[in-house]
């Protein structure tokens, strides 16, 4: 083969991957079980919270035994070299490596993590540091703190998974999830995003989940380029639900892949996803927004937009929405 045409297909090649993550190329969205024959079951994605109101919000499903020691001198490794936040990975005094993304994500992702484990979504290790004391090539120094993300070795990333096609598909919790992302205007929804953990438990067993994770980019606008993001004021001047059409609530979210809820939402699946959030309490949303270092007046700003946005849900189907998600 000539250098010239190995050179022209090595363009096409990269251009089918570039354009392959934008929604026009999207796959098909349906059920799809994993290749490899796997049992799948719906507790991989979500499991009933129960008591709601018992979750620990400020330190979430992982516990204040997993979180970083404010106190610590953390080592510099590299830069983070993915994604478009600033970042870089640490490791502390007990040799536990840490991704630290130092961005306006970083609050954002904690407290989304805390509301969605809360709500028996399976979520990562993720813990919120104004600040942290970092030793480097410049010496030991005070550094910007942000989203502190533990490599734990029973808890791996093996890969990730597709929006379009999982075994999860078309559930009430799937599509709640997509609800859920939807009036926090989520606008980084691509599958990149998504991780597939193996967890090992106590026990010795280990169990495989699928995990929303990056969840950063949101509480802002939803435009495909270059989004705002952590902005109370340009949350609040977005519309969140535009009514409903033949059947499929309407979102007019400006972001990338809206095959994955254009004409696929119904009123039953918003009423699901809105009984389910209103299991939280109050404190509980000002917890969630501690977690991630809020101002509680910033944070108050965001849960009035919030519960207005809550309060649309409802009012799509109000009878479901009152009976309760289980």
């Amino acid at each position: 083969m000539t250098p010239l045409r190995t050179k022209v297909l090595r363009v096409v090649a990269v251009g089918a991957t570039f354009f392959a993550s934008f929604e026009f190329c999207a796959p098909a969205v349906k059920p799809f079980l994993p290749r490899d024959g796997s049992q799948v079951h719906l507790d991989q994605l979500w499991v009933d919270p129960g008591d709601v109101a018992s979750r620990d919000m400020v330190y979430g499903p992982w516990g204040r035994a997993h979180a970083p020691d404010p106190k610590a001198v953390y080592t510099f490794v590299r830069s983070k070299v993915h994604g478009a936040s600033p970042g870089m990975t640490v490791v502390d005094p007990r040799g536990i490596k840490w991704s630290v993304k130092q961005s306006t994500e970083g609050p954002v992702e904690v407290m989304q993590s805390r509301i969605f484990s809360a709500l028996g979504y399976h979520q990562p290790p993720v813990y919120y540091l104004p600040s942290f004391t970092l030793k480097d090539d410049k010496g030991v120094h005070e550094e910007r703190g942000g989203r502190f993300r533990p490599s734990l070795p029973e808890f791996e990333e093996i890969g990730d998974w597709s929006w379009q096609q999982n075994p999860f598909v078309g559930t009430k919790p799937y599509q709640a999830l997509l609800v859920m992302l939807l009036m926090f205007n989520s606008a980084d929804l691509k599958n990149s995003n998504n991780s597939l953990y193996e967890h090992r438990r106590a026990d010795g067993t280990t169990e495989r989940l699928y995990v929303v994770r990056d969840i950063g980019n949101a509480l802002g606008d939803t435009g495909r380029y270059d989004s705002t993001k952590n902005d109370p004021d340009v949350f609040a001047q977005q519309p969140f639900i535009a009514g409903v059409q033949n059947g499929f609530v309407v979102f007019p979210y400006a972001g990338w892949h809206q095959e994955l809820f254009r004409g696929r939402i119904t009123p039953a699946d918003t009423a699901w996803a809105a009984a389910l959030l209103s299991r939280l309490t109050p404190a509980q949303w000002d917890a969630a927004f501690r977690a991630g270092g809020y101002d509680p007046a910033v944070a108050a700003r965001f849960e009035a937009t919030l519960q207005a946005r809550l309060a649309q849900a409802r009012a799509v189907d109000p009878a479901l929405s009152a009976a309760g998600a289980h």
